[in-house]
């Protein structure tokens, strides 16, 4: 068991960091006089650091048996690698990858603006929409495209066909849009020690409007580097991508770039062609190419989940790139899309925002190896866990909130025997439980539900369960989604004299719905669930926030709020939605504290459209692990329904998982125990509480702790006059997991 010394957090658990980005460099230009500021460096056994002649030079223990050595040097006032080699611990000779590595970084800039579809709910709510006002949403927008420029589009919103209309301040204008490259002015470096972190930070980046620092950390136990650009701006509406590589790759006779389709199908370039004018785009499987140079290989990939902003599909537009640069060189790395995606989804390639002064983390990884190509897949995968979700003994995986149309796709092809793609892409992935949520159209809503609950069927089995959702944006207050325990049949109209509950000829009970009474009941008798899948922004913008003291809020069968990263991504944040949903997690179970209610939840979902294979489904849908055992049988979601209801679950990005946690001892002995494991090095842990006003967070370091580890975590609390707990755990790449807030009854 391990028993960490709590540091201790109060308030909104907001983080920030240091600033960063990085340039291209000239192997011809002579090395300056490197000077480091060594005093936050604390020297390990398998890390180390020394400065000598000019050059860091920085050691670590790797995976396996391999040790890599880093040696970084300034060319004119640029920071660059001066040589990155391997060896085995079996061998005393360090063999070289490269040489006169640089660091690239391309940043594009467009103007953060409110969608209408932000501001019709406010409106709707009575709200003064002030420029404090617009300012405080337009950072949480979806329905935002800072790059598209074409007059016919309806303001970077949904088309016609739903109903919104265009954004305030369009058209856009050519000259809102900024492009740049990273350029350094760098004299020196600061290194610093946090576990088996070291980290080496080279101030005096500009990148666009961005100004901060490149940061190199390297983590011991692992051959993982992460390379990030730290940076803030201070312009007060910027939206941005960002782009990232390693250049001056040595180009020999066995270099080649390696990655696999689409199609998992393995490919490769071997660079003998034309030097490359632009960036070479890679629609690569799990975000990752490899470069073979020197005999060696490095492998390049993002941050799995924080790459991706809001979107409403998992289309791969190409997140790798290449670029032959000379007849000797070339450079590879990570990309974001741009125009790649067909037109209906333009509208929504919302960027990151970056709210003025925030330091915004723009991130790459790179592991090295000796091993060849193939182990550097292997070893990249690794931390995804081969992008598919892991089974964990006693859970099913659920994923929520997909917008495939199932009732209305199925009545299009004519039979309900008609085999979806949508769900052996979500099966592929290890999800085991899928919610497609439709939302059918008033004069075919009950056939179309027919469909949805004949067609989850038909897709079900003994090891995957399509169960039915239907979202709402009537009564309840903002969107909303209903979760069945069985399939109910209900329409959104209730004549004058009509009775609650009628028979139809061929469908059965079916409910008529005229108001928020006739839904409670509704929910109540058939044992349904609500959650809010986005909240506070889209068409919830103000929700729930609006209905906090409504009786349709303050019931046991509204669950609570969707969790998923994006619409309003913001890479300044420490945890995934950290300024938006979990917040709101809090805030609600302070607002019910006292009141006998079961604590407010949250459920992973995804907000996406129909998918293909191909598409990147784990890296842009978060997951809830229930522990429910077994699958229920076709049709019977009830014990599905109950987990839910009861907190028997976790929320996760899929590296980080909880099999176990619970609560000792009572007031000022309190504890949480909880068992996690992860991929990525981990970051922190915390138990999370509140007393009805105050949300306050124990938070341990486990930047102690290797990659791939797993462990038994008790962290002390003081439970005294609190409501509600919860447990979390983070790692460095921004993923994370979450359990569901127990009652502490304190009150």
């Amino acid at each position: 068991m391990h028993l960490l010394q709590p540091r201790f957090y109060v308030g909104p658990l907001l983080a920030t960091s240091a600033l960063v980005c990085s340039s291209d460099i000239s192997a011809q230009t002579a090395p300056s006089t490197l000077s480091c500021d060594m005093s936050g460096y604390v020297r390990r056994a398998d890390v180390t650091a020394r400065v000598s002649l000019g050059v860091l030079a920085v050691e670590w223990t790797a995976g396996g048996d391999e040790r890599v050595s880093l040696r970084f040097a300034i060319r004119g006032g640029t920071p660059v690698i001066d040589e990155l080699a391997l060896r085995s611990g079996q061998v005393d000779d360090w063999v070289a990858v490269a040489t006169n590595l640089g660091f690239e970084f391309r940043i594009v800039e467009g103007l953060r603006r409110i969608s209408n579809q932000q501001l019709a709910p406010l409106r709707d709510l009575g709200v003064e929409l002030t420029q404090d006002i617009v300012d405080r949403y337009k950072w949480d927008v979806f329905w935002d495209a800072p790059l598209d420029l074409r007059t016919e589009v309806s303001g970077g919103n949904p088309p016609p066909a739903a109903g919104v209309a265009g954004q305030p301040g369009l058209p856009r204008a050519a000259e809102e849009i900024r492009r740049g490259t990273a350029a350094f002015s760098a004299s020196g470096c600061t290194l610093r020690t946090d576990g088996r972190r070291l980290s080496v930070t080279f101030p005096g980046l500009t990148l666009g409007s961005f100004t901060g620092a490149l940061v190199v950390s390297v983590y011991e136990g692992t051959n993982l580097i992460r390379v990030e650009a730290v940076a803030s701006t201070d312009l007060p509406s910027v939206a941005y991508k960002y782009d990232a590589g390693l250049t001056g790759l040595d180009l020999g006779p066995d270099s080649r770039v390696r990655w696999r389709d689409i199609a998992s199908q393995e490919q490769s370039y071997s660079l003998r062609g034309p030097i490359n004018e632009d960036p070479v785009a890679l629609r690569a499987a799990n975000r990752l190419v490899v470069a073979e140079t020197n005999g060696l290989a490095i492998a390049a990939f993002p941050p799995p989940h924080t790459f991706f902003w809001a979107r409403e599909v998992e289309i791969n537009v190409g997140n790798n790139w290449y670029r032959k640069d000379g007849a000797d060189t070339f450079s590879f790395g990570i990309r974001q899309g741009e125009q790649e995606v067909v037109d209906r989804y333009l509208a929504n390639w919302s960027l990151y925002s970056a709210p003025p002064g925030t330091e915004q983390h723009m991130a790459a990884y790179f592991f090295p190896t000796l091993g060849g190509a193939e182990v550097a897949f292997e070893g990249a995968l690794a931390f995804t866990r081969g992008d598919v979700y892991e089974p964990l003994d006693g859970y099913q995986v659920m994923g929520s909130h997909y917008h495939t149309d199932m009732g209305r796709t199925l009545m299009a092809t004519g039979s309900v025997d008609s085999r979806l793609s949508d769900f052996e892409v979500l099966r592929s992935a290890g999800i085991n439980i899928a919610g497609p949520v439709d939302r059918p159209r008033e004069d075919t809503q009950l056939e179309e539900q027919h469909w949805l609950f004949r067609g989850a069927e038909r897709h079900s089995d003994e090891t995957f369960m399509v169960m039915p959702q239907m979202e709402n944006s009537n009564l309840l207050g903002g969107h909303w989604d209903l979760l069945f325990s069985h399939p109910v049949y209900y329409v959104d109209e209730r004549g004058a004299g009509a009775p609650l509950v009628t028979e139809h000829p061929e469908y059965g009970r079916v409910y008529n719905i005229g108001s928020v009474e006739d839904m409670l009941d509704m929910i109540d008798a058939e044992d349904m669930l609500v959650y809010m899948p986005h909240p506070r922004t889209k068409g919830s913008t103000g929700y729930p926030d609006a209905v906090r003291e409504t009786p349709q809020f303050l019931n046991d069968r509204y669950r609570g709020v969707g969790w998923r990263w994006g619409m309003g991504s913001d890479l300044s944040e420490v945890r995934l939605s950290d300024k938006r949903v979990i917040p709101l997690l809090d805030d609600m179970n302070n607002w019910i504290a006292g009141t006998g209610l079961r604590p407010k939840y949250l459920l992973a979902i995804t907000e996406t459209y129909t998918k293909a294979p191909g598409d990147d489904i784990y890296a842009n849908g978060p997951v809830s692990y229930l522990r429910i055992g077994d699958l229920p049988s076709p049709g019977d979601y009830a014990p599905i329904v109950s987990a839910l209801e009861q907190g028997e679950y976790f929320v996760t990005s899929g590296e980080v998982l909880v099999p176990s946690h619970r609560y000792v001892g009572s007031g000022s002995g309190m504890s949480v125990v909880a068992e996690v494991s992860w991929t990525f090095p981990l970051d922190f842990v915390e138990v999370v509480f509140g007393d009805g006003v105050r949300t306050t967070s124990r938070r341990m370091s486990a930047t102690d702790l290797p990659a791939f580890g797993s462990e038994t975590f008790t962290i002390p609390f003081d439970a005294t006059g609190q409501a509600w707990v919860r447990f979390a755990a983070w790692d460095s790449a921004g993923n994370g997991a979450m359990t569901m807030p127990i009652r502490l009854n304190a009150r």
